[in-house]
């Protein structure tokens, strides 16, 4: 694959010996043997194993609880797919069975009802934003039924406001408000994502939560389900509302409609629980100023992926090479690259390899309301599934807007000739699908970044078939075509942007303007 070189950097660094050393990580932790990276598997631990060596040669001090690592202990749920069921039911007529994974899917949780039944109302996007005086839920009778509802929201909302309030917690406790017992996200087709098929495989896979649950964190609904959009059309039969006319709104300017429909579910889940224990990996930089040694900037990168799993085209590893291996072999590269340089930075450093990410957002949750730090955490930097898989042109930032971080990552990128851009695909929600979302919501400055691409071009069709065939499946391996010199060129601009934080006088500021501002402590 070619590439292109990155513009005014110091002493026309090797990028393809540097590309070497980032890929020798990923086939290390993408590797068969490796078992897919599942949390709490043994595969996952001799990852950590790996890590733990590499953060050791990289000169970093242990930062967990427990030397490199910081256990965590967590509930795990696993639906019994051969003994459980899903049907509709209509007045007058037998039960209509629905077919598990092909019309639906159930999201095992702890708090999983074994039997439910229950009338269901369509409530559009099924946001309630106070700060917009926006509400899908206004009323409607919600209490003791199911709330069926589409994924994203108008277009005229802001993206940032538009995707906390997606988030797990807010979406929970909007529903518990209103009385829901229970949930039906429909897929939005308009979103760009892995096909129906990956999905629905991906929530037969084990579910965890954290068994040191926040005491403000809402406690999941009794049963929570995910429909096929291409079934639409068997919820709203009778509700005097087609699936063309809801999908002809979908993503635009004005909410979707709102009503009662002519059905009610019943479920029967038969729920596998047992517990787990997994570990993020820590290793810390002390910062060489006194006075600002105790302020830390963390990079993160999430270590697992989905382990063995249900066989795509007689495949069963998960391999997760782009997902996130990739991710921490940078982490372990700019590590490696601050040793190197001999300079320390005036601030600490945090090097955070997290555990449940893919089980959501669970290690980065758990290290951010226990930091194995003592002190202030002012910045955090994560790579998730950062997509060398072309030349580094571009530089996607989720949070662009929000922090002095843009300004900061702006600066880097220019003399190298490389153009930051915003997220070009916001109904995504990406800033709160991953790690820096649970720094994010404790008030920490956070950025995501990735290698982006333009509208249109050669790059993203890549991109998006990146997504439609190997995200979530097991060829995401490392048979895949890699740009590594682009890899290399990534972590070194995200090395520098960490340095530089670290080093500046001041720490970094949420924007005046930024929605996020308000989770200051």
């Amino acid at each position: 694959m070619p590439t292109a070189r990155v513009k005014g950097t110091a002493k026309d660094p090797d990028w393809d010996a540097r590309g070497g050393r980032w890929w020798s990580h990923v086939q290390v932790l993408a590797d068969d043997g490796m078992e897919g990276r599942d949390t709490g598997s043994p595969g996952y631990q001799r990852a950590a194993d790996y890590v733990v060596e590499q953060f050791r040669a990289a000169g970093l001090a242990p930062g967990g609880s427990e030397g490199f690592l910081q256990p965590i202990d967590f509930e795990v749920s696993q639906l019994d797919e051969r003994a459980s069921s899903l049907s509709l039911l209509r007045t007058g007529e037998p039960a209509q069975p629905l077919k598990l994974r092909e019309d639906a899917q159930i999201a095992a949780t702890t708090q999983t009802a074994r039997d439910l039944e229950a009338d269901l109302v369509f409530v559009g996007y099924g946001l309630r934003i106070p700060e917009l005086k926006y509400d899908d839920l206004a009323g409607l009778d919600l209490k003791g039924k199911i709330a069926v509802y589409f994924r994203g929201g108008p277009s005229v909302l802001p993206g940032p406001i538009k995707a906390h309030f997606q988030s797990v917690k807010e979406r929970l406790l909007a529903l518990r408000t209103a009385g829901a017992v229970g949930s039906i996200q429909i897929l939005n087709p308009k979103i760009p994502d892995a096909p129906w098929s990956r999905i629905a495989i991906g929530l037969v896979m084990s579910r965890m939560e954290l068994s040191a649950r926040a005491s403000d964190e809402p406690r999941p609904l009794p049963i929570a389900l995910a429909l096929n959009p291409e079934r639409l059309d068997l919820l709203l039969a009778g509700s005097g509302h087609t699936a063309a006319e809801v999908l002809q709104g979908l993503g635009g300017p004005e909410p979707l409609p709102r009503f009662p429909l002519a059905v009610r579910l019943r479920v029967h889940a038969e729920v596998r629980r047992s517990t787990a224990r997994s570990s993020n990996v820590v290793g810390v930089l002390r910062g060489a100023d006194p006075k600002l040694r105790d302020e830390y900037v963390v990079a993160t990168a999430h270590l697992d992926h989905l382990g063995i799993g249900e066989p795509i085209n007689g495949e069963r590893i998960y391999r997760g090479a782009m997902d996130n291996a990739s991710g921490i072999a940078s982490l372990i590269e700019i590590a490696r690259a601050v040793k190197d340089s001999g300079h320390r930075p005036k601030r600490s450093l945090v090097f955070l390899a997290v555990t449940g990410e893919e089980k959501g957002l669970l290690g980065s949750e758990y290290f951010a309301g226990h930091p194995t730090v003592s002190g202030r955490i002012v910045a955090e930097l994560n790579m998730d599934m950062f997509m060398p898989l072309f030349p580094l042109k571009y530089l996607e930032i989720q949070g662009l807007g929000e922090s002095s971080l843009g300004a900061d990552i702006r600066e880097i990128a220019r003399p190298r000739g490389v153009e930051v851009q915003p997220d070009p695909e916001p109904e995504r929600v990406l800033f709160i699908r991953s790690d820096q979302y649970s720094f994010v919501k404790r008030g920490v400055p956070s950025l995501a970044l990735s290698i982006g691409y333009r509208k249109g071009t050669p790059e993203e069709r890549i991109a998006t078939a990146f997504f439609l065939e190997r995200y979530h499946s097991p060829t995401d391996d490392l048979e895949q075509p890699v740009d590594r010199v682009a890899a290399a060129q990534f972590t070194d601009l995200l090395g520098q942007l960490m340095v530089r934080v670290a080093d500046a006088p001041e720490p970094p500021h949420w924007n005046s303007d930024s929605f996020f501002r308000r989770f200051v402590r």
